[in-house]
């Protein structure tokens, strides 16, 4: 297809395409995000990658993952995969709590669960946390917009925080701008894994 703002690839790799209701033949959403590699840094393909494993409607899991790239040696991008893949983490919830993830690890803290069960003193599930250190009783939740005009899901986090700080979690509310502020977000999550027991 040639067309301005278009470009055009061919391959020649059998069995990966799909074919739509109409007879279109598309890419595997897995086979898609491999010829995506040329042409995504390492960070987009690891946030492209939680995507596929998320914890709603996951279209992959990580074996599938570890498949593709592994079928991809000598291509374009090959290289990407591969310092992509061991960064990948099922059951995310979205692109920003995956970038939240690579900004806290490579800040030197530990590595945070993925929407871990936190549970009360009796051991009954009281929530999920985006990313949770649940020994520490720490939990970062990333605030997105929709959970400030969706009044039904403002509700449930209102009581979520509540059950929360009822059995002494520490709950950080990330939203945008304190994300790009990594200074301060660094800082406030060494003070509270520290209260919560933890030595750098």
């Amino acid at each position: 297809m040639r067309r301005p703002g278009v470009v055009g690839h061919k391959t020649s790799r059998p069995g990966f395409a799909v074919r739509t209701p109409d007879g279109i033949p598309v890419s595997t959403p897995v086979e898609a995000w491999c010829e995506s590699a040329p042409l995504l840094g390492v960070d987009e393909l690891i946030t492209m990658g939680d995507g596929l494993v998320s914890r709603r409607s996951p279209v992959a899991d990580v074996t599938m993952l570890r498949d593709a790239v592994g079928t991809r040696a000598g291509l374009r991008g090959a290289a990407r995969l591969r310092l992509a893949l061991p960064h990948i983490r099922p059951g995310t919830d979205s692109s920003r709590e995956t970038r939240l993830r690579l900004v806290v690890v490579r800040a030197g803290f530990p590595e945070p669960e993925v929407n871990p069960p936190l549970v009360d003193r009796h051991g009954v599930v009281i929530a999920h946390g985006d990313l949770a250190w649940p020994r520490h009783r720490v939990v970062l939740e990333y605030e997105g917009r929709q959970h400030a005009e969706d009044a039904d899901q403002f509700a449930i986090d209102i009581r979520r925080l509540d059950d929360l700080a009822a059995e002494d979690y520490r709950v950080i509310r990330v939203d945008r701008r304190l994300l790009r502020d990594e200074t301060v977000l660094l800082a406030k999550i060494a003070d509270a894994l520290r209260k919560g027991g933890w030595c750098p």
